[in-house]
C-alpha cells in the first residue's frame, strides 16, 4: 500500500512546483505514520531533481497569449562573387524572418509572416478557413496561386535563387509591379478534389486581388483574378497550369493602366531521392510580349543529407526584340546537415544574346532555422 501512496505523491509533485502544500501533505503522511521519513525525503529528492529537469527545458521566455501559437524563423546568409566588371563581392543577409501560426479552433487558422533583411516588412497576414479537404478560404495578404515555383517557401527552396522567369513574371525582383515576394492582398479558395488510393488526384485555386502588390491599398478600382489547377495521376506526380489575368498602373506613363496577364504551364515530380520540375510562363504587360522557361533536376547522392542539382533557365523579356534572351546554365550543391541547418553552393553561367561580357555569378548561402 505504501508503494502505491509513494506513486502518487511523485506524480503529484511531478505535476506540481513542489509547493508548500506538497511538503505538508508529506508531514501528514509522516504525522499518520503512513510513510516514513526517509521515504518522505526520498521523494522530496527524486521531485526535486525531475523539477530541475524540467526547469532545464523551459524556454528562455514566455509569451501570455488567448490561443497557443508557433513560433518558427529563420536566417540566410550569403556570399556572392560575380565576374562582371563593376560588381563587388561580398556578404548580404538575405533573409531574417519570423514565422508565427496558429490554430483557433479545428477551422480557423492563422498565419503572420515578417522578413527583417533590408526594410522590414510583412509578407504573409492572413486567416484560412478550412471547412473540408475540397473547400478552403483564405482571406488577407498571401501567395497568390500562380506558378509552382512561386508556392516553393524561400527556406525549402532547392537553389537559393528562383527562375528568371518567375522573378520577372510572378510578383517578384523584375516584374513590373516590383517585388512583392509573389504575395497580393485578397481573397482565394482551393481545395482538393476527387481522393484515390492514398491521394487526391486534382488540386484547385483560385482568387481575386488588388494587383498592387504587399502593404500597399489597391491603385484602381479593377481587381485581378489567378487561379491554378493541377492534376496528380501518381502521389509523387504533378501536371498542371495557372492563369492571371490584371490591370495596374505601372511602368510609363503612370496614369494609364496596363495589362498584366500571365499563363503557366507546369510539371513536377518528386520522390525521396529523384526532382524533376519544368515550367513555362508567358506574359504581356501593356504592349510587350515576355516568356520563358526552365528544366530543373536534383538527386540526393547521399540520402536526405547531400543533394546535386542542375538547372536550364531561358528568358525573353520582350519577344518582339530581336537576340534579347539571357540563358542560365546553374549547377548547384545542397548540404543538409540536419533539417534546422543547411548551405548551398552554386554556380551561374549566363549568356546574353548580342552581348559578350562575362556575367556568371556564384553564391555559397547558409541557412539556420529554428
Amino acid at each position: 500500500m505504501k508503494r502505491y501512496i509513494l506513486g502518487f505523491i511523485l506524480i503529484t509533485l511531478s505535476m506540481s512546483n513542489f509547493a508548500q502544500t506538497t511538503n505538508d501533505v508529506l508531514n501528514l503522511l509522516i504525522k499518520n505514520k503512513s510513510i516514513t521519513q526517509a521515504q518522505a525525503d526520498s521523494v522530496r529528492a527524486e521531485a526535486s531533481i525531475r523539477q530541475q529537469e524540467l526547469d532545464t527545458h523551459k524556454k528562455l521566455f514566455f509569451a501570455t497569449t488567448a490561443r497557443p501559437f508557433e513560433m518558427t524563423g529563420y536566417t540566410q546568409v550569403r556570399y556572392q562573387f560575380q565576374q562582371q566588371t563593376g560588381k563587388i563581392d561580398g556578404f548580404d543577409i538575405r533573409r531574417a524572418r519570423l514565422d508565427f501560426q496558429g490554430n483557433v479552433n479545428r477551422y480557423f487558422s492563422y498565419r503572420l509572416l515578417t522578413d527583417f533583411a533590408g526594410s522590414p516588412k510583412i509578407l504573409d497576414a492572413f486567416a484560412e478557413i478550412k471547412i473540408r479537404d475540397y473547400l478552403n478560404f483564405t482571406i488577407g495578404e498571401a501567395k497568390i496561386p500562380f506558378s509552382i515555383e512561386n508556392q516553393v517557401a524561400d527556406r525549402k527552396l532547392e537553389m537559393p535563387d528562383r527562375s528568371q522567369v518567375v522573378e520577372a513574371l510572378v510578383a517578384r525582383s523584375t516584374d513590373v509591379i516590383g517585388n512583392q515576394n509573389g504575395r497580393d492582398l485578397g481573397f482565394q479558395v482551393g481545395g482538393s478534389l476527387l481522393k484515390y488510393a492514398n491521394h487526391y488526384l486534382l488540386d484547385y485555386q483560385i482568387g481575386l486581388f488588388n494587383g498592387a502588390g504587399i502593404n500597399v491599398a489597391d491603385n484602381n478600382n479593377n481587381k485581378d483574378l489567378a487561379g491554378r489547377l493541377v492534376v496528380h495521376p501518381t502521389k509523387l506526380l504533378g501536371i498542371g497550369g495557372s492563369f492571371y489575368s490584371g490591370t495596374g498602373f505601372y511602368g510609363t506613363p503612370t496614369a494609364t493602366n496596363h495589362v498584366r496577364n500571365r499563363t503557366a504551364l507546369e510539371l513536377n515530380y518528386e520522390n525521396r531521392r529523384l526532382l524533376l520540375r519544368s515550367e513555362y510562363i508567358n506574359g504581356k504587360d501593356g504592349a510587350v510580349n515576355r516568356s520563358g522557361w526552365y528544366a530543373e533536376t536534383g538527386y540526393f547522392l547521399i540520402p536526405a543529407k547531400f543533394q546535386l542539382l542542375l538547372k536550364y533557365d531561358t528568358y525573353d523579356p520582350n519577344t518582339a526584340v530581336l537576340k534579347n534572351r539571357t540563358t542560365d546554365y546553374v549547377i548547384a550543391g545542397t548540404y543538409h546537415f540536419n533539417n534546422w541547418s543547411k548551405i548551398q553552393a552554386t554556380f551561374t553561367l549566363i549568356q546574353k544574346e548580342g552581348n559578350t561580357k562575362t556575367n556568371n555569378i556564384g553564391s555559397i548561402q547558409y541557412q539556420i532555422t529554428f
